[in-house]
């Protein structure tokens, strides 16, 4: 078995690629940065015994997933699991952002994400088996002024987890959307969000608990994976409270 990883390099991505080589699943990383990649891929083969396959390319542009997909067939490589996890967020208000990044949000955080799993659910149609985890958010359970972007980006990855997870069932074909909540990792310094950059941010769980509760829930089949106990409790209010005080409760939070 095969698992691909993209955003492998730091955070909720190389702990999933831990994950799979503890288990003893052949990984292929996919980031930007070489020497990340060729370390954490040497480190895996040493200590799990697996084969590891370095891939570097930013899927944040154009025909990214079309140029991986090219590189996994001239490699021969068969992807068994497919763990969409690379992503972005941007923190302040949309009308002062840099609109080139956040293009470049919308094509990692949707396109991309949308290409890629169309690609690779081919062969996974024709073997009739497959795995795919999408990282979502709690955030797709509600507006996110001041992430308006990043947070509209991730109701899309949850909607389409959850309606491919319907049309891909009689392929034998299982979607999992995971949906963390703050993490400690790099998201707050790349999204310039104080909240996480902060010191006491270290009271979220860690980018390890998080890899090893969606691997498991991916491997049971859930569809909707909301991590921890507060998260879920969360995303249920949020559903039971107008949307009207949902957007001010949020903006609050995020300013």
């Amino acid at each position: 078995m095969t698992a691909l990883i993209t955003g492998a390099s730091k955070g909720i991505g190389r702990e999933l690629v831990l994950e799979f080589a503890r288990h003893g699943v052949d990984v292929v990383v996919v980031a930007r940065s070489k020497k990340l990649l060729s370390e954490l891929a040497l480190f895996v083969k040493n200590k799990h015994s697996i084969k590891a396959h370095v891939i570097c390319i930013d899927l944040s542009i154009q025909n990214a997933a079309e140029e991986l997909y090219e590189v996994l067939e001239k490699k021969n490589l068969t992807i068994d699991y497919l763990i969409n996890n690379a992503g972005f967020g941007d923190h302040g208000e949309f009308i002062n952002s840099d609109l080139k990044k956040q293009s470049e949000m919308i094509n990692l955080n949707i396109l991309t994400l949308t290409k890629l799993t169309h690609l690779i659910i081919q062969g996974m149609k024709k073997r009739k088996y497959g795995k795919i985890l999408n990282l979502a958010s709690v955030a797709a359970f509600q507006p996110g002024p001041l992430m308006s972007v990043y947070f509209a980006t991730k109701h899309f990855v949850l909607g389409f987890s959850e309606a491919l997870s319907e049309e891909l069932k009689p392929h034998n074909i299982q979607v999992t959307a995971l949906c963390p909540g703050p993490t400690e990792s790099d998201f707050g310094k790349v999204a310039n969000f104080k909240m996480l950059k902060n010191p006491k941010a270290s009271r979220f769980p860690s980018s390890k608990d998080v890899a090893k509760y969606g691997y498991k829930m991916m491997m049971k089949g859930r569809v909707v994976a909301i991590h921890g106990l507060r998260n879920t409790i969360m995303t249920t209010l949020v559903r039971a409270v107008p949307r009207s005080i949902v957007r001010k409760i949020v903006y609050y939070r995020l300013k």
